[in-house]
C-alpha cells in the first residue's frame, strides 16, 4: 500500500510541531503557537502511514509538549494577574499616604522656619563628622561630635559656620564617622516628612516629601497624626 503522507512529510510535520510547543515568547505567541501544535499533530495524525504509524514515544513526547505549552499559558495568565493585583494594592497604599508625615531613607531635608531634620543611624557608638549641603552645592554648616549606638535626631538651625543664616530650601546632609579604633563606622541617614502627592504613572509609584521624590519602599515609619 502506497503512504499518504511521505516518511520525510512526516518528519518535517514533526519537526515544526515540536518547534512551536518549544517556543518562549510572550503569551500571545504562546497562544497562537499552542493552536498550531494543535493543527500539526491533528493533521500528523490524520495522514500518518497506517502501516508505518507513529512511533509511541515520539507521540507521548508530543503530548508532554503539548501539556507544557498549556500549562505555561495558563502560568502566565496567573502572573499576569498577580501582577495586576499588586500593583492596585500599591496604588492604594499610595494614595492614602497622602498628607501623612512619614520617615523615609534619604539625605534631604527641606529647611523651613528655620529648622530642619535629621535621623542618624549608626551600629556602634562613634566620632562622627557632619557636613551639610546647601542647595547650590556650596557647604552651609560642618562639625564634628559624638553619636551614640542606634538612631538619634539631629536639628539644625540654618545657621552657618560663619554665622550666615542660610535661606529656607533643600539641603543635604553627610555623615562619615569613626570608632574607638579608628576604624569606619557606617552611619545611614533617614528624614521626616509630609507626602504631598503622589505619582500613580511610576511604578512603584513616586511619593513627593519635602520637595523630594521616593517610593513607597524608602518608607521606614509613619507618624500618627504627624507625631
Amino acid at each position: 500500500m502506497t503512504s499518504i503522507l511521505p516518511t520525510a512529510a512526516t518528519t518535517t510535520t514533526t519537526n515544526a510541531a515540536s518547534a512551536a510547543a518549544a517556543s518562549v515568547a510572550d503569551n500571545t505567541e504562546i497562544a497562537s503557537n499552542f493552536t498550531t501544535f494543535l493543527q500539526l499533530l491533528t493533521t500528523q495524525l490524520q495522514n500518518q502511514d497506517p502501516l508505518s504509524p507513529m512511533d509511541t514515544n515520539q507521540f507521548t513526547q508530543q503530548l508532554v509538549e503539548f501539556a507544557g505549552v498549556e500549562q505555561q499559558m495558563k502560568t502566565n495568565t496567573t502572573l499576569s494577574t498577580l501582577v495586576s493585583l499588586q500593583q492596585s494594592a500599591q496604588t492604594t497604599q499610595a494614595l492614602s499616604l497622602v498628607g501623612a508625615t512619614v520617615v523615609v531613607n534619604g539625605t534631604t531635608s527641606q529647611l523651613a522656619n528655620g529648622q530642619a531634620s535629621w535621623s542618624l543611624n549608626s551600629t556602634q557608638p562613634a566620632t562622627a563628622t557632619i557636613t551639610i549641603t546647601a542647595p547650590s552645592g556650596q557647604t552651609a554648616f560642618t562639625a564634628t561630635g559624638t553619636i551614640n549606638s542606634g538612631s538619634q535626631n539631629f536639628t539644625w538651625n540654618g545657621v552657618g559656620n560663619d554665622g550666615t543664616t542660610w535661606p529656607a530650601g533643600n539641603y543635604t546632609l553627610t555623615a562619615t564617622a569613626v570608632n574607638a579604633s579608628g576604624a569606619s563606622t557606617p552611619v545611614t541617614t533617614q528624614v521626616e516628612g509630609q507626602v504631598s502627592s503622589v505619582d500613580l504613572t511610576q511604578t512603584p509609584p513616586a511619593l513627593t516629601i519635602g520637595g523630594q521624590t521616593y517610593t513607597i519602599n524608602d518608607i521606614q515609619r509613619i507618624l500618627a497624626n504627624g507625631s
